[in-house]
């Protein structure tokens, strides 16, 4: 078996792949088609614990369910929301600490998340108290591709909030699109203390093909998206207008008062907060990323090598067969590849579609791949 030692320089390269696909999710798989007769929804899950929900494509107890998102609710210390009094203030405070731990946003104090969009910009308030949604790695891969994410949310009456969508920046439609418009793979990203790329989701006006975005230099944007772990943060201020935020369907039982987003946020858990949201999500789309690392190993057989095969089968009346007379060039048809450590031990075996003919008149070069 011949065998020849690659030279860095020239036999051996490593490329990087981008690879996207279109993740759409609506609002019916959010939010939750599977009801049961008391109105919760079986494809939202609760813990014990009190500090997430995790949203299912499917009830979540069936074997074919897949987690696709987990959502909080989350103010800081700092905030007007948190008191004494306030339903599940320790947990919404030590969520709000762990999600800026995580991400170390470079816009926002030891205790509030900036807006990327207005980084270094005055007199404008930070986000305080926010709904976070974390998408799955099945979802995700690695990573969300920037620009491509959109969300449309409801800010009408707990019946019907999706009733129109926003036309101006002064409308008072419900139905709103947030997107991270002024994102892309080249631009309009920033980069926080921890390497994670993130971009400012704003909002959308105007019917399709018409589309205004409010990004214009000065717009604070509604939050924030972080690219590779897949985490959508948005302030809960979209929600100030909505007198029915929150209608408290988890368990709370018939004739329960509906709530503004400030009573939601001081009076009941994160798990209503959660699912009030999600009541009110009609479809989220973005473009996952499949990063794909590959090194190219170019295998040259000279015009000199490999010429006379080695295959301990190829033998007449006992004796290797080189050629069949004496005057014929000798030849070789090579079907296998292998890599080789440096200490000999096989590494990968790479097969061509069929043999290839090799002889003194012809040099060929094999290009194997390795993805990972």
């Amino acid at each position: 078996m011949a065998k020849k030692t690659f030279k860095p320089a020239s036999d051996i390269a490593t490329t990087r792949t981008l690879i996207h696909e279109a993740i759409p999710l609506t609002g019916t798989v959010i939010s939750g088609t599977y009801g049961s007769s008391d109105g919760t929804t079986n494809n939202l899950k609760n813990y014990s614990h009190g500090m997430f929900s995790s949203v299912y494509d499917y009830p979540y107890l069936s074997s074919s369910a897949n987690h696709i998102i987990d959502i909080t609710y989350a103010y800081s210390s700092t905030s007007a929301l948190s008191s004494s009094t306030s339903t599940q203030n320790s947990k919404k405070i030590s969520m709000h600490n762990t999600y800026y731990k995580y991400i170390d946003n470079v816009s926002g104090s030891t205790d509030t998340i900036g807006l990327l969009g207005i980084t270094g910009s005055s007199g404008v308030p930070p986000m305080d108290s926010w709904v976070a949604l974390s998408f799955s790695r099945l979802l995700v891969k690695d990573g969300i591709k920037p620009g491509s994410f959109s969300i449309t949310v409801g800010t009408g009456s707990w019946a019907n909030p999706f009733d129109e969508v926003l036309s101006t920046a002064s409308d008072s439609g419900s139905n709103i699109v947030l997107a991270d418009a002024s994102a892309s793979l080249t631009k309009g990203t920033f980069e926080s203390n921890n390497g994670f790329t993130m971009g400012t989701i704003y909002r959308r006006y105007g019917p399709a093909g018409t589309y205004v975005y409010s990004g214009d230099g000065s717009d604070t944007g509604v939050g924030i998206i972080v690219y590779e772990p897949g985490i959508l943060l948005l302030t809960s201020s979209l929600f100030d207008s909505t007198p029915e935020f929150n209608a408290l369907r988890a368990g709370a039982g018939t004739g329960q008062a509906l709530m503004g987003m400030t009573g939601s946020a001081t009076g009941s858990a994160i798990s209503a907060s959660a699912e009030s949201f999600l009541h009110r999500v009609s479809n989220i789309s973005f473009n996952n990323t499949t990063e794909i690392n590959s090194t190219l190993y170019f295998c040259r057989a000279a015009s000199n090598e490999f010429n006379y095969t080695e295959n301990p089968t190829a033998v007449s009346s006992g004796s290797l067969v080189v050629k069949n007379q004496a005057s014929d060039n000798p030849k070789t048809y090579i079907t296998t590849i292998g890599l080789y450590a440096d200490d000999g031990t096989l590494m990968g075996v790479a097969k061509v579609s069929e043999p290839l003919k090799k002889d003194p008149t012809t040099e060929l070069t094999l290009r194997v791949r390795l993805d990972y």
